[in-house]
């Protein structure tokens, strides 16, 4: 019995200087970061990026239009007034247009397939 809490009494001993070694390195490389100028002790309070006020209001009112959207079980939202622009043109393809995609996506097909032939 002797034994054990003279090996218990050792490993206490061995932790408690090991907790102290950590704490000097630690020590060490909190002064070198101080120097260097890349400590993280003074930097923990300031946030990573500066958003604007606009900003930050802009992201709260899509936050409450996401949030009601929820609630009402994904019901459509009126949409909020935009305070800058106005709404995005939307474009339409001419026929054109439209043929020469498709006609352009044939001969890629084709291509395809003739090679899916050719190595089988």
């Amino acid at each position: 019995m002797g034994n054990l809490s003279s090996a218990l009494q050792q490993l206490r001993m061995e932790r408690k200087q090991a907790q102290a070694r950590v704490e000097s390195i630690d020590q060490a490389i909190s002064v070198i970061e101080s120097l260097n100028g890349s400590g993280t002790f003074g930097k923990a309070n300031q946030p990573t990026r500066i958003i604007s006020a606009a900003s930050r209001r802009k992201m709260a009112r899509a936050q409450r239009a996401r949030w009601a959207r929820t609630k009402n079980g994904s019901q459509p939202v009126v949409a909020i007034a935009k305070t800058t622009g106005s709404a995005p043109v939307k474009h339409t393809m001419s026929a054109a247009a439209r043929r020469k995609i498709a006609a352009a996506q044939r001969a890629r097909w084709a291509k395809v397939k003739a090679q899916q032939k050719k190595a089988a």
